[in-house]
């Protein structure tokens, strides 16, 4: 009877969520309670404008569900993007409230608030403001997450104030430093398979479309990105991600317009009582 009912319990995990676990961005679900979730990625650049030649960034991560509304998270980079040789670069942390939630059977509307903080030992380098390296600062945002069946759609709209030494001092920089931006995505995922679920070892495969944007609100520069991705579930509980974004439009000053993206992750659920 239990096996019965933890069979039951998978199948409608994976039927209801599997295609709304993004690989760029976070939906408005967060873990559940008591569980835990690690992860290793690696955002690989082709080109590194700084330094002639490819670029990698490796993030450890460990999120925990707190309770059935709060998840928090905290992780590591090191990287060789701003240096010659892969030193330890950052550390961040995020914490995401759900505070909406619509349920239905095989269907769902969500929405949740969220905060990330970071610190790096990063050079200032280009426009964008990405935390889980490149910068030091506080992002706020919301997400609103809607799933139908096998389609899940999802948006981000945060805003972002990078806290880097160079914003209190008296130098004037040229070209002209980007500490304020406003961020937003566009995200789609859909369950390919399996068509019919019997079992919690059949791969579920998912693939994603995403739009990633970002507007700097110091003065004119802004890109928009598209980011494609494909996902393999294995038991339930261990993730492989592959993804690839590259520039669409934009007159940001970056790194590289296109990059990489590989994550392996592996849940566990009941850590702790």
């Amino acid at each position: 009877m239990y096996k019965y009912f933890l069979l039951l319990f998978v199948g409608i995990v994976q039927k209801t969520a599997a295609q709304e676990l993004f690989v760029f961005t976070d939906p408005a679900s967060g873990l559940a309670a008591r569980s835990l979730n690690l992860k290793l990625s690696d955002h690989y650049m082709p080109y590194d404008r700084v330094y002639s030649r490819p670029a990698h960034r490796l993030m450890l991560d460990a999120e925990v569900g707190i309770s059935r509304k709060l998840t928090a998270m905290a992780g590591v980079s090191v990287s060789n993007m701003h240096t010659y040789q892969v030193k330890q670069e950052a550390l961040f942390v995020e914490a995401k409230y759900r505070c909406l939630s619509l349920d239905e059977v095989h269907r769902h509307f969500r929405m949740a608030a969220f905060v990330q903080a970071s610190h790096t030992k990063a050079p200032f380098h280009y426009d964008e403001t990405n935390l889980t390296g490149d910068k030091s600062g506080v992002r706020l945002g919301m997400i609103a997450t809607k799933l139908w069946n096998r389609f899940a759609l999802s948006g981000t709209l945060s805003h972002t104030q990078v806290l880097d030494s160079s914003r209190f001092n008296e130098t004037v920089y040229i070209p002209r430093r980007i500490y304020q931006t406003l961020n937003y995505s566009l995200s789609g995922g859909y369950l390919v398979l399996p068509r019919r679920y019997t079992s919690y070892r059949q791969v579920n495969v998912n693939l994603y479309g995403e739009l990633l944007a970002q507007q700097a609100l110091d003065h004119k520069s802004y890109y928009v990105d598209a980011a494609p991705a494909l996902q393999f579930i294995f038991f339930s509980n261990t993730k492989l991600n592959v993804g690839y974004r590259f520039k669409l439009a934009g007159n940001a000053q970056r790194m590289s317009n296109v990059s990489w993206l590989f994550s392996i992750e592996r849940s566990f659920l009941n850590v702790w009582k």
